[in-house]
């Protein structure tokens, strides 16, 4: 296989730097992208162990950074868009909904901004990859805001795959993964969510962001994908309510 470049938006930790690592695997060479600038660095020393890497600062939600991104990495045949907020759960009834609002702006509007700069950047044989969750199909109590922020992403996915064919089109939907997303919560509370999810998941565990970024390089690699949310999410999907 040809080497091709590969951009991740929120490369900088968790599912977003195992894609990049993963990619990097397959020989692509990989720019990272993210807000933290101390962060972003860290991340492009650990992963330059495993291939060419080069590191932009850039918030998803700024167009013009996001198009300096793409001047600043050259041309670029894959991009996965791994930005995320941290709000959004919670009883529907308590629910505030300005928290919904924001990480509506800081996950499907980000996500948006660059698939848009992207669709105008990338040749035929280009891919585009969102991150999205496994809330969007979930039935759980306390995750409307969730499932409202991550299912607006995945019912794009198949429209956009035909408006902007031949690129590409796909959407990774994980589950329960273990990653700095959980770091906001009380440890003992996440500590108890992950059990139950131990408890009841057919997989008996948790995920990992490894396991998440191989299925991202894979599905990046694939030229024969389109137009599809692919779910891994331990099976929680089997369960019902």
């Amino acid at each position: 296989m040809s080497k091709r470049n590969a951009m991740v938006f929120g490369g900088s930790s968790g599912i977003g730097e195992a894609s990049a690592r993963a990619l990097l695997g397959k020989g692509h060479a990989v720019t990272i992208t993210g807000r933290d600038e101390a962060k972003l660095a860290q991340a492009g020393q650990r992963l330059a162990a495993h291939g060419a890497v080069c590191t932009v600062v850039a918030d998803a939600l700024d167009r013009a950074a996001v198009e300096h991104a793409f001047e600043v990495s050259g041309p670029v045949a894959d991009v996965v868009i791994c930005v995320s907020g941290g709000k959004g759960a919670g009883s529907f009834r308590e629910l505030d909904l300005n928290d919904v609002r924001g990480a509506l702006e800081q996950k499907t509007m980000a996500q948006l901004t660059v698939a848009q700069v992207a669709a105008q950047r990338l040749s035929d044989d280009g891919s585009i990859t969102f991150v999205t969750a496994a809330s969007a199909r979930s039935v759980i109590r306390g995750t409307a805001g969730l499932a409202a922020v991550n299912g607006a992403l995945e019912a794009l996915v198949p429209i956009l795959a035909l408006e902007l064919a031949p690129i590409r089109v796909n959407a990774v939907s994980p589950g329960i993964i273990h990653t700095p997303w959980w770091d906001g919560m009380p440890s003992a509370a996440r500590d108890a969510f992950f059990n139950t999810a131990i408890s009841t998941l057919p997989v008996g565990r948790v995920g990992f962001p490894e396991e998440v970024g191989e299925l991202i390089a894979s599905i990046a690699s694939a030229g024969f994908l389109t137009g599809s949310v692919y779910e891994i999410d331990g099976g929680s999907h089997l369960i019902t309510q």
